[in-house]
């Protein structure tokens, strides 16, 4: 997929959004499209960043490392995927934000890298919002148990909530999880904000606007199918 392409799918997927926002959400509402990175050339990537997207998701932390020097000076780093403990160390200083927190002690590693560091670190709950055995993610019955642990590291913040929802039960499975997000969002947890709900992919991202996601994670959508 050449430049040009990968500037029509973002255009495409703009007006989509565009589209969403204006039907179901209000108008000062920010929804902001996260291009996934895994196994895309940092040229590709750029080329998505010279069109405004500027937030990448990053799903590997062997295959970042390899790429991040090479990114444009514009773009913020997430971290989306799966995290061993071990390579916490390998991100903490150049990501913005750890979209895949589903344990207390994930939590407190970061936590404790971060408090190296000097800084406080952006986090986010990962949510199995289908109960899936097969997905990472905290049940959504255990989120008050977790959350509660989380709030007493003071080197992270919770800045809400990520969810991968069941094949073909997006539509479901984004209004429940609105309902726990809007829930939580009263419970005044220490060291949580609860502003971020990130949601929605290639195939869902319309319906993830609908209820209230505001970080779609997008990356055939832009960049085209993996090989």
């Amino acid at each position: 997929m050449d430049d040009y392409e990968i500037s029509e799918n973002i255009k495409r997927i703009l007006y989509n959004v565009g589209e969403a926002k204006a039907k179901y959400r209000k108008s000062d509402e920010t929804v902001r499209i996260m291009a996934v990175t895994k196994t895309v050339p940092y040229e590709r990537v750029n080329a998505a960043v010279n069109e405004g997207i500027t937030l990448l998701g990053e799903n590997r932390v062997q295959e970042y490392f390899e790429k991040k020097d090479f990114y444009d000076k514009k773009a913020e780093i997430n971290f989306i995927g799966h995290l061993q403990s071990n390579k916490i160390k390998y991100i903490i200083d150049s990501v913005t934000m750890i979209h895949s927190v589903d344990s207390v002690k994930l939590a407190s590693e970061i936590d404790r890298y971060a408090a190296r560091s000097g800084r406080l670190m952006d986090v986010l709950i990962e949510v199995n919002i289908g109960e899936e055995e097969s997905k990472s993610g905290v049940l959504p019955d255990r989120l008050d148990e977790l959350l509660g642990g989380v709030s007493e590291l003071k080197n992270i913040r919770v800045k809400g909530l990520m969810s991968i929802p069941p094949i073909g039960k997006s539509e479901e499975s984004f209004e429940r999880l609105r309902r726990i997000f809007d829930d939580l969002k009263s419970a005044h947890y220490e060291n949580t904000e609860m502003d971020i709900l990130s949601a929605g992919m290639s195939a869902d991202y319309v319906s993830a606007v609908k209820y209230g996601s505001n970080i779609v994670r997008i990356g055939s959508g832009i960049f085209g199918s993996r090989k």
